[in-house]
């Protein structure tokens, strides 16, 4: 691990950047106050929210493969730009344009934030190799805060200005802290594909990205993160009206996002630095485990039991998207570990996507039995995972 001062400021200015990239974890603060200022319907709210996860997988490919040819820093700096141009041009666009807002918003922001994540995470496990758990889980632990920062600041700016206003000021500064955050990034003194392979040992694994695509661990991983989110995602665009309708006060019901925002912290906090002593496949085994649980808990719970299943289900859903990058890399390697991980990444517009099927489809019970049918199924997905053949 390096224990450079360069070290440490990247992990820092990652962590930054994270902080303003969570936004799928917040989107229930957003979702009535972009149906009143907008004009939207509910499905056409949703399917912002959708088409701004299915964007962020198709991006983290694209920013992986920028990430991996010319460094973390252009990739990031690209994407503080498209993340923070994407909330400028939310605040311009004419009520009742759903198909405009999806284009100028939910597009842009959601490859903006892809383009900044795998810069962030190839980067700080570059870094601290020997303890990628860590690296990711600090990272990590910013990004699951972004619910509470979104939730506080959506309730004063937007509150007392209006969404329009609320979208310009969050743009601001988002090209400030990510474009400044981006800027700090780089890869370690002398890093190549052979060094960091050499960095994991002598033996390590180094899959490009066509040999990857050819093995049956990567189908079953990307099933496995494409079956983690409907557990979380067919509810938390709604999780306020959810509240409300059983038995949490309209007011007191944004606290089911502040307090999930906090387990989502922890688990990305906590899960990567359980899985650099437990084992990867263990921990994300317990994890998909605990989403079926709450999903269950979540199909009966009343008042502030809500947000505390809420809170089980963010905890669980966040730590595997805080694992899984770590599991990429035991995997296939480091060299190519950027658009290794946004091929992983795929995962999320399969499971976003699938979300807002469910959301459409299916009535209220159905989709809690979905959502744990779905945990089961990622959990036998990563049970079959195997280790690769170690390389001669």
């Amino acid at each position: 691990m390096h224990t450079q001062p360069r070290a440490k400021a990247v992990l820092a200015a990652g962590a930054a950047v994270q902080l303003l990239t969570g936004i799928p974890a917040a989107w229930g603060v957003f979702q009535k106050p972009v149906m009143e200022e907008y004009g939207f319907a509910r499905g056409q709210a949703t399917l912002a929210f959708a088409l701004l996860v299915a964007a962020y997988g198709l991006g983290c490919l694209l920013g992986g493969w920028l990430q991996d040819a010319k460094g973390p820093r252009p990739a990031g700096l690209l994407g503080a730009a498209l993340l923070g141009g994407g909330f400028v041009a939310a605040a311009f666009v004419p009520a009742g344009q759903a198909a405009v807002f999806w284009l100028a918003f939910s597009l842009p922001a959601g490859l903006g934030s892809a383009f900044l994540a795998p810069s962030v995470l190839a980067c700080v496990q570059k870094w601290y190799a020997d303890k990628k758990g860590f690296a990711t889980g600090v990272t990590g632990v910013a990004m699951g805060l972004s619910g509470a920062f979104f939730t506080l600041f959506v309730r004063l700016a937007g509150g007392a200005f209006g969404m329009r206003i609320c979208f310009g000021a969050l743009g601001g500064v988002m090209l400030a802290v990510c474009g400044a955050g981006a800027a700090v990034l780089q890869n370690p003194p002398g890093s190549s594909a052979g060094r960091a392979a050499a960095q994991q040992g002598q033996n390590a694994p180094d899959l490009a990205p066509r040999q990857m695509l050819r093995t049956r661990q990567y189908w079953l991983c990307l099933a496995a993160v494409a079956l983690a989110a409907p557990p979380v995602l067919l509810f938390s665009p709604e999780i306020l009206s959810i509240a409300a309708r059983r038995g949490m006060d309209e007011n007191l019901a944004q606290w089911c996002v502040v307090i999930g925002s906090a387990a989502s912290a922890a688990g990305r906090l906590f899960c990567p630095f359980a899985s650099d002593r437990l084992g990867r496949k263990r921990v994300l085994g317990a994890l998909y485990l605990g989403l079926a649980a709450g999903s269950a808990a979540f199909a009966f719970a009343g008042g502030w039991w809500v947000a505390a299943a809420y809170a089980a289900l963010t905890f669980c859903y966040s730590g595997e998207a805080a694992v899984e990058p770590a599991f990429n890399t035991d995997l296939f390697g480091l060299p190519h570990a950027g658009v290794n991980y946004g091929f992983l990444a795929l995962g999320m517009s399969a499971g976003s996507l699938l979300s807002y099927a469910g959301s459409q489809l299916l009535p209220m019970a159905a989709r809690h039995w979905a959502a744990g049918a779905c945990a089961l199924a990622g959990l036998i997905c990563v049970t079959l995972v195997k280790p690769l053949p170690k390389q001669p």
